[in-house]
C-alpha cells in the first residue's frame, strides 16, 4: 500500500509491525510533452532529467552528493544506478538505491532533488513523479507526484531524514532553478 503525499507531508519509514527500514530506492519517472508540429502532429522531444542524492550533516553541511557525475556516495550507502537522457519507457527512469543501516552516523538527511539538464522547463514535462519503495519487499511506501507545470526546470523533491531510530520521508516539492544539484544549494538549505 502507497502513500501519496502532497507538498509537506511526512511519512514514517518504519515497518509496519515494528522494525526498521534497510534498503530503499527513490524511482524519478518523467515522459516529455509533445511538441506540436505541422499538421498537429506530435514529436517527442528528448528531456534529460537528472536525480541527486544531497547527503547532509547535523550542521546543515554538505558531506556528499550523489548524481550523474558522481554515481556512488564516498561511504558506498547510496548508489545512483545511472543517467537516463530521454525519459523514455515505464516506469523509473532514474534510480537512486540507499542502504539506510550504511549511511553514517553523522548524516541526517538526504535531499533528492530533481533538475532538467538540458535546460527544458516543467512545462515540457509530464507524468513526473517519484517514490519510495521498500527494496525487501518491493513495496511502494510513498510516492510524490511533482506535478504543477512551470517556468522552473528543477524541484526540490523530497528529504529522507533520521527519527529516533528510525527515518521519515517529507515531500518538498519545492520548485528552483538549476542545471545541477549544486546551483539548487541555496533553495535545499531552506529546507533542512
Amino acid at each position: 500500500m502507497s502513500v501519496s503525499l502532497a507538498k509537506g507531508q511526512k511519512v514514517s519509514l518504519a515497518k509496519p509491525g515494528g522494525g526498521a527500514l534497510s534498503l530503499v530506492k527513490m524511482g524519478l519517472g518523467w515522459d516529455a510533452v509533445a511538441k506540436k508540429g505541422l499538421f498537429g502532429k506530435g514529436k517527442a522531444q528528448s528531456i534529460d532529467l537528472d536525480a541527486s542524492c544531497l547527503l547532509f550533516d547535523a550542521s546543515g553541511n554538505l558531506a556528499d552528493a550523489v548524481w550523474f557525475r558522481q554515481l556512488r556516495s564516498k561511504d558506498g550507502s547510496v548508489l545512483h544506478t545511472g543517467d537516463n537522457l530521454t525519459g523514455e519507457g515505464e516506469g523509473d527512469d532514474e534510480v537512486i538505491n540507499v542502504d539506510l543501516q550504511r549511511v553514517p552516523a553523522n548524516i541526517v538527511q538526504l535531499v533528492f532533488t530533481v533538475n532538467s539538464f538540458t535546460g527544458q522547463d516543467f512545462s515540457q514535462i509530464a507524468n513526473a513523479f517519484c517514490r519510495l519503495v521498500d527494496e525487501g519487499t518491493g513495496q511502494e511506501l510513498a510516492r510524490y507526484d511533482l506535478s504543477g507545470a512551470g517556468q522552473h526546470n528543477a524541484q526540490i523533491m523530497a528529504k529522507v531524514a533520521r527519527e529516533g531510530q528510525g527515518w521519515s520521508m517529507t515531500a518538498i516539492g519545492a520548485t528552483a532553478t538549476g542545471r545541477t544539484f549544486q546551483h539548487l544549494l541555496p533553495a535545499v538549505s531552506e529546507h533542512l
